[in-house]
C-alpha cells in the first residue's frame, strides 16, 4: 500500500502541479487584474456562498461512497445508478436554497444571475466529484487524476483565448469567466461519467426510496462534517463583503492571498484523495496504517513548512510576481494565511485517517469548535483589521483543528513519536531558520533569494531524511 500510495502520488502531483497552479496563478489572477478588486471581490463572495450550501448537493455521499467502494468493490454496479438519481434530486433542493439565501442576503439583478450560474457549476462539479469517488474507491487513481485536471485544463484554453488571444476588443467581463466554467464542467462531467460506466456497466436512473434513506442515514455524519468545515473555510469572503461598507474591495484584497493559499492547498488535498481509500482498505484488512501515515507526514510537513516559511519571508516578492497593484495591502494577509496553510494541510492526513476509521462524531465535534472559533474571531476582528482579521481567525481555527486531530490519531492508533523523527524535525526547522536569517542579510535580487531559500530548504529536507529519496525508489521497485 505504501508503494501504491507513492507511485500514484507522484503521477497525481505531476499532472496537478502543472495544471492547477497554472489556472489559479495564470487565469484567475489575471481575471482579477483585469476586472479589478471590487468586481472580483463580489464574485469571490458569490462563489463562496455557492460553496457554503454545497452540502445539499452531496449530504456526505461522496466520502461515504469512497470509503464504502474501497472496502466493497462489488457494490459499485448496485450503488452507482441509485446514488446518481439521488444526487439529481438534491440539485433541485440545492438551487432552491441557494437562490433563497442570495435573495435574503440582499443580492439582486446580475448578482443573482451570476449566483444561479455558479450554483449550476457547483452541481456539475458535485457530480464530477461523485464520479471520482467511485474511481478512487476502485483504486483507479490515474483516471481520477486525469479527471481532476480536465476542467481546469479546458478553462486555461478558453480563458486564455479571451484574456490574451485578441479574439475580442471588449474589456474582459466576469460573466465570461463564469460561463467558461460551465462549459469546462459540462465536458468533464461527460468524460468522467463515461469512465465510471465502463466499470459499472449499463446505468439507468433508479429511484429507490429504501436505498435513499439508507444512504442518507449512513452519510449524514459525513454531511455534517462537510458542512461545518465548509462554513469555517468559506465564510471569510462572505462576511467581509456583506459586513463592511466597502466590503467588495476588502474581499478582493483577501482573495489575492487566498488564491495562493488555495493553489498550495491543492497539492495537500491530493494526499487526502489518495489516502482515504488506502486507509479505508488497510483498516478493513486489519493492517497497520502507521507506516503510510508517518511517510505522508514527513513528505507533507517538510513541503508545507518550507512553502509557508518562504511565503512569510518573501510575501511582497511572491505577490509581485502575479499582481500589479495593492500588493502592500495584501501582503500581511497573505503571510498569515500561508502560516495557517501549514496546519490546514496536516488535517488532510489526520482528518482523513479519522474519516476512514469512521470517527465522524469526534471529527464533527472538532469541526464545530473550529467553526465557532473562526466565525467568532471574524466578527471580532473584521471591523478593525478587515482582511487581516479574517486571516488571523483562519490561523487560529486551522491550528486548533489540526493539532486536536493529530493528538486523537496518535492516541487511537497508538502511533509512536520516534526519536529519529523528532531529531529530523528539530534540525530541519533550525536549518530553515538559519536559511531565512541569511536571506534577510545577504544582498541580491529578491526573486533569486527566494529561489535560493526554496532550493536550500528542499536540499535540507532531503539531507535530514524527511524526504528520503532512496526509500521512495526502493518502494517504487518493490511492487507486490
Amino acid at each position: 500500500m505504501r508503494q501504491k500510495f507513492i507511485s500514484n502520488l507522484i503521477f497525481l502531483l505531476a499532472v496537478n502541479l502543472v495544471i492547477k497552479p497554472t489556472y489559479i496563478l495564470g487565469i484567475e489572477a489575471e481575471v482579477q487584474n483585469q476586472v479589478g478588486p471590487e468586481i472580483y471581490g463580489k464574485y469571490a463572495a458569490l462563489i463562496s456562498l455557492s460553496f457554503l450550501f454545497n452540502i445539499l448537493l452531496d449530504l456526505g455521499i461522496q466520502n461515504y461512497n469512497t470509503r464504502n467502494i474501497a472496502s466493497h468493490e462489488q457494490l459499485l454496479a448496485k450503488h452507482f445508478p441509485r446514488i446518481l438519481t439521488l444526487r439529481g434530486l438534491l440539485v433541485l433542493l440545492y438551487l432552491s436554497v441557494l437562490m433563497a439565501a442570495g435573495w435574503g442576503l440582499g443580492y439582486r439583478g446580475i448578482d443573482l444571475q451570476h449566483l444561479l450560474i455558479l450554483g449550476l457549476n457547483q452541481a456539475l462539479a458535485g457530480f464530477i466529484l461523485f464520479f471520482r469517488s467511485n474511481l478512487s474507491g476502485l483504486h483507479l487513481f490515474k483516471q481520477d487524476s486525469i479527471i481532476s485536471v480536465l476542467d481546469r485544463s479546458l478553462l486555461i484554453v478558453l480563458m486564455g483565448l479571451l484574456l490574451w488571444g485578441s479574439v475580442t476588443d471588449q474589456a474582459f467581463d466576469i460573466t465570461w469567466f463564469i460561463w467558461g466554467q460551465t462549459i469546462a464542467y459540462s465536458t468533464s462531467f461527460l468524460v468522467s461519467l463515461f469512465m465510471v460506466m465502463r466499470q459499472a456497466g449499463k446505468v439507468r436512473p433508479i429511484v429507490d426510496k429504501a436505498f435513499n434513506v439508507m444512504i442518507l442515514k449512513n452519510s449524514f455524519p459525513y454531511a455534517l462534517l462537510f458542512f461545518l468545515m465548509t462554513v469555517y473555510y468559506r465564510t471569510d469572503s462572505i462576511m467581509l463583503e456583506r459586513l463592511l461598507p466597502d466590503g467588495a474591495y476588502h474581499a478582493g484584497i483577501y482573495a489575492m492571498g487566498f488564491r495562493l493559499f488555495e493553489a498550495a492547498n491543492m497539492v495537500s488535498y491530493l494526499f487526502a484523495v489518495l489516502l482515504l481509500p488506502i486507509f479505508a482498505r488497510m483498516l478493513s484488512q486489519k493492517e497497520s496504517v502507521e507506516p503510510v501515515t508517518m511517510l505522508s507526514f514527513r513528505v507533507l510537513f517538510s513541503g508545507t513548512l518550507l512553502l509557508s516559511a518562504a511565503c512569510f519571508l518573501f510575501d511582497d516578492t511572491i505577490l509581485g510576481l502575479r499582481y500589479h497593484e495593492r500588493i502592500s495591502e495584501a501582503a500581511p494577509t497573505f503571510s498569515i494565511l500561508m502560516i495557517s496553510f501549514l496546519f490546514f494541510a496536516l488535517s488532510y492526513i489526520f482528518g482523513t485517517l479519522m474519516t476512514a476509521a469512521g470517527q465522524l462524531r469526534k471529527l464533527n465535534q472538532i469541526a464545530l469548535i473550529g467553526l465557532v472559533l473562526n466565525v467568532g474571531l471574524n466578527l471580532a476582528l473584521i471591523w478593525e483589521c478587515h482582511a487581516l482579521g479574517c486571516a488571523i481567525a483562519s490561523l487560529c481555527a486551522h491550528g486548533i483543528v489540526a493539532i486536536t486531530q493529530a493528538i486523537i490519531c496518535f492516541r487511537a492508533f497508538q502511533f509512536r513519536l520516534e526519536a529519529s523523527l523528532v531529531k529530523q524535525l528539530v534540525v530541519y526547522i533550525g536549518g530553515l531558520a538559519v536559511l531565512g536569517a541569511g536571506s534577510t542579510i545577504i544582498q541580491g535580487h529578491e526573486v533569486l533569494k527566494l529561489g535560493a531559500f526554496l532550493g536550500g530548504g528542499l536540499l535540507l529536507a532531503v539531507g535530514v531524511g524527511l524526504l528520503n529519496v532512496k526509500s521512495f525508489m526502493t518502494l517504487m521497485r518493490s511492487r507486490k
